[in-house]
């Protein structure tokens, strides 16, 4: 396989604008499994931003990347943070995981509590980070 092959599956198109137009140019087999790891993460993180990074879907806080997804020929991957994948690691077990990627295969059903509990395990690390960043005093 060609380096240029191994990206997210997309049209010629990559520079997305929207979560929406991301999702449309990915095969209808990846489809519905983004469009509900898409609608659980909104759930789990009702006040984050919807944006494209790193030309894949991402959720920010507090102007902070949470969470990253994105759609693949046989998979769809789940990128959290290296700390996320150690908290939930015996529930990651069934799944292909390495650095800071999860990959879910298509042929199952979406593991929508699993992805939930990790978008706000991730939100908490954020907002942790926040208030420590918030009382660190300021150098002049």
């Amino acid at each position: 396989m060609k380096p240029s092959q191994k990206t997210a599956i997309t049209t010629a198109k990559t520079d997305f604008n929207s979560v929406d137009e991301y999702i449309a140019s990915q095969p209808g087999t990846v489809q519905g499994a983004l469009e509900c790891v898409r609608s659980t993460v909104r759930m789990a993180l009702p006040g984050a931003e919807e944006v494209i990074s790193y030309k894949i879907p991402a959720y920010k806080l507090h102007g902070r990347i949470v969470l990253y997804f994105a759609g693949w020929r046989q998979h769809y991957s789940l990128y959290p943070t290296p700390r996320a994948l150690v908290v939930f690691k015996d529930d990651l077990a069934p799944y292909k995981v390495n650095k800071g990627t999860i990959r879910f295969p298509l042929s199952q059903p979406v593991p929508v509590k699993l992805i939930e509990r990790i978008a706000k395990f991730r939100a908490k690390e954020v907002a942790e980070r926040e208030k420590v960043k918030a009382a660190t005093p300021k150098k002049r």
